[in-house]
């Protein structure tokens, strides 16, 4: 014989009155776990609220810290001054860091990219209205000069090699009366000792010191990958 239904309908007054109070012992029950889940929260809502901030403040505070930690290195690089006897005590290697903590002083993005095969280009700097700059460093002894061929080597790899805008030999020695006057018909610049002093020590930006003109608006030819 089947099995009848698990659930049927009361029959008679003391089933349907114990049905009901069944009824309102699950509504009782209900609402006492609501109420008592409600003062659970109300009573850890301070701890939550602790919780929150606390990690709020953490976020802040890192924020900040970051924040600071570029602020100081911004003025750092503001502040940066070398002077001509620092140069005169550096390396080769050295010299070239230095020349690219200027152009960075002065607003340029740069970065230093002299090696063996460097094809004459120790730092290469960008600057959103003067274009791409090309440096060649010649650390000398003091008194040292700097000749022509320098001259002629970057002017032969600044554009075609690295897509120059702007070329320009630093030294801190002197150059050739044949290298100054070489450089002056083929734009290819150059930074002697004197040059140098104002640059760095005194605080003369770059672009002003070789009186940059703006990037030309001519369409830019393809450029290497430096």
């Amino acid at each position: 014989m089947a099995q009848g239904s698990l659930f049927r309908r009361p029959r008679g007054q003391a089933e349907w009155l114990a049905a009901a109070l069944v009824a309102v012992a699950a509504v009782v029950l209900a609402v006492r776990m609501v109420t008592s889940v409600g003062e659970m929260l109300l009573r850890g809502w301070p701890v939550v609220v602790a919780v929150a901030a606390a990690a709020a403040g953490v976020v802040v505070w890192r924020a900040l810290r970051v924040a600071a930690q570029r602020r100081r290195a911004a003025e750092r690089v503001a502040a940066l001054r070398i002077t001509l006897a620092q140069f005169d005590a550096m390396d080769d290697e050295e010299f070239e860091y230095a020349l690219r903590d200027l152009l960075i002083r002065d607003g340029w993005s740069a970065r230093k990219v002299g090696q063996g095969g460097d094809q004459a280009a120790d730092v290469i700097g960008q600057f959103p209205h003067h274009g791409r700059i090309v440096v060649q460093a010649k650390h000398t002894r003091v008194g040292g000069k700097v000749g022509s061929s320098v001259m002629y080597q970057v002017n032969g790899t600044a554009e075609p090699v690295h897509g120059a805008d702007h070329a320009v030999v630093v030294t801190n020695g002197t150059f050739t009366h044949n290298a100054k006057q070489w450089g002056d018909r083929h734009n290819v610049r150059w930074i002697d000792r004197a040059q140098l002093l104002r640059w760095a020590e005194h605080g003369t930006a770059l672009q002003e010191l070789l009186r940059l003109p703006a990037r030309s608006r001519r369409t830019p030819r393809r450029r290497l990958a430096a």
